[in-house]
């Protein structure tokens, strides 16, 4: 029914108009700042699934960094113990240049001197190998690194089976002053050698294992931030061809409201 006092018709147009206003409004903001979710309520259990998310892929890529870390620390043991390793095969040499009859006792004082002179670069290497104060070769290294989101998902960078000093290594006290000390002292340094490569085996195999772990965390990383961004980004194409039908929508509610304000002015027009 035709009214003056009420403008039904303004009314709704002005309805759909604030609607349609705050619609283009949100397309706008969505593709300004890339994401779905502006506020809350557009999806709330959304928002709280890609929050955790984006917490989840923070921790793993913190994670990746303490593995890549803990490679770090392993190489430079295995660099300590490669060092060694290179001073026990000289020593081995000494030990059987020594232990030939063909050397006399003066040749053998020489020899001697720089057969403890290398054991005692190993015990001054054993002592400055450390990481971030600790020291990795003389059994006291045991550290766990956490490698997942969960507080159980631990790798443990256990060095503390691996102490290079000459007593643990049983070159200690060895001599190859005399013949006889040589020969001794060569069996000395051969077991040393041995159990110096079960050291190093140990530190490649925890090289290893952090080496996969790496890839594991690199692919959650990749599938994480893409199902993050299937519940948090905005599909731009979408968004704009909706921004697209609100700007129109607006357009014509403007034109509706324009029309219901005639309308009454045409009403008035019949008591003129």
């Amino acid at each position: 029914m035709p009214s003056i006092s009420t403008n039904v018709a303004a009314n709704t147009a002005l309805s759909f108009l604030a609607r349609n206003y705050e619609d283009q409004a949100d397309s706008i903001a969505r593709i300004a700042s890339g994401k779905r979710i502006i506020k809350p309520s557009d999806d709330p259990a959304g928002l709280a699934v890609g929050t955790q998310l984006e917490a989840d892929v923070a921790v793993l890529e913190q994670n990746a960094l303490n593995s890549q870390q803990s490679q770090a620390v392993l190489g430079v043991a295995d660099g300590g113990l490669a060092s060694i390793g290179d001073i026990l095969e000289r020593q081995a040499v000494l030990a059987a240049q020594a232990s030939s009859g063909t050397v006399d006792d003066n040749a053998r004082i020489a020899i001697n001197n720089e057969f403890q002179q290398l054991n005692a670069e190993i015990d001054s290497i054993r002592d400055s190998i450390t990481f971030n104060g600790s020291n990795l070769l003389d059994g006291s290294f045991n550290q766990d690194v956490l490698v997942g989101t969960q507080g159980t998902d631990i790798i443990a960078a256990d060095l503390s089976a691996i102490d290079v000093s000459t007593t643990a290594l049983g070159t200690n006290g060895s001599s190859v002053g005399t013949n006889a000390d040589a020969l001794a002292a060569l069996d000395a340094v051969n077991n040393a050698i041995n159990t110096l490569s079960s050291y190093r085996s140990n530190v490649g195999a925890l090289q290893s294992r952090f080496g996969f772990r790496d890839q594991i965390l690199a692919s959650n990383i990749e599938q994480t931030k893409a199902v993050t961004s299937a519940i948090l980004d905005v599909n731009l194409a979408e968004e704009q061809t909706k921004l697209t039908n609100s700007r129109v929508l607006t357009e014509a509610s403007i034109a509706g409201l324009s029309q219901a304000n005639n309308l009454t002015r045409s009403l008035i027009s019949v008591f003129q």
